[in-house]
């Protein structure tokens, strides 16, 4: 069963179920990222490691059997894994890249598994660059254009370099916090997509400048 589209299912459905619905998220990530260097300045993935909250965690937990009563092994949560990541692909992996303002895309993850820690699972993967690049400037977001899941990175290390030239330079701007527009605006509004770039506000931004 795909968990993670069936949470964001059942969410839709409440959503729909209400006259007047306001947009606000059902699903809250806390997550963490690491952009991958090659030797030579070439830009090949972005490692990630996302915390889902202790609700959703409950939920996708639900009919998996473990050997120890809660406690979850990496190899039993493995099925769940492979599903998450699967559907991850039709959001694009809430991940958007940009080589000195050129689209980038992603492969399918990898060496992707789940951590269960704290009452939360933690999904920990990485995407591949289709074609790795060099770029004077790098630019990351990292959010969900519908607003059903909240991205918030981490207060300590949220972002980090991985194999950069000592002289890149990264800044990190978190997302504007939206919520009153966000509700005016209206669920359905961004379920039609008819919000645009409206939902760019929830966008956490990453840019690194290597000369």
């Amino acid at each position: 069963m795909n968990r993670l589209i069936a949470g964001l299912a059942v969410a839709v459905s409440v959503v729909l179920g209400t006259a007047a619905a306001e947009a606000h998220p059902h699903v809250w990530i806390v997550a963490k990222s690491e952009l991958i260097y090659a030797p030579d300045g070439t830009i090949t993935g972005v490692r990630h490691a996302w915390t889902f909250d202790d609700m959703f965690s409950t939920y996708a937990l639900q009919g998996i059997e473990t050997k120890v009563k809660g406690a979850y092994s990496r190899e039993e949560l493995a099925p769940l894994a492979q599903t998450n990541v699967e559907s991850l692909k039709e959001y694009a992996y809430f991940t958007f890249a940009k080589g000195d303002g050129k689209k980038q895309k992603f492969t399918e993850p990898v060496d992707y598994f789940l951590e269960y820690k704290d009452s939360a699972l933690t999904l920990h993967f990485t995407l591949p660059v289709k074609t790795p690049f060099k770029a004077r400037q790098l630019s990351l977001e990292v959010f969900d254009p519908t607003y059903f899941i909240d991205f918030q990175f981490a207060e300590k290390e949220p972002v980090k370099l991985v194999g950069a030239a000592a002289e890149c330079k990264m800044a990190f701007e978190r997302p504007n916090d939206g919520t009153a527009a966000a509700q005016k605006l209206g669920e359905q509004n961004f379920l039609d997509g008819s919000a645009g770039n409206f939902a760019m506000m929830f966008a956490n931004k990453i840019t690194v400048d290597c000369p």
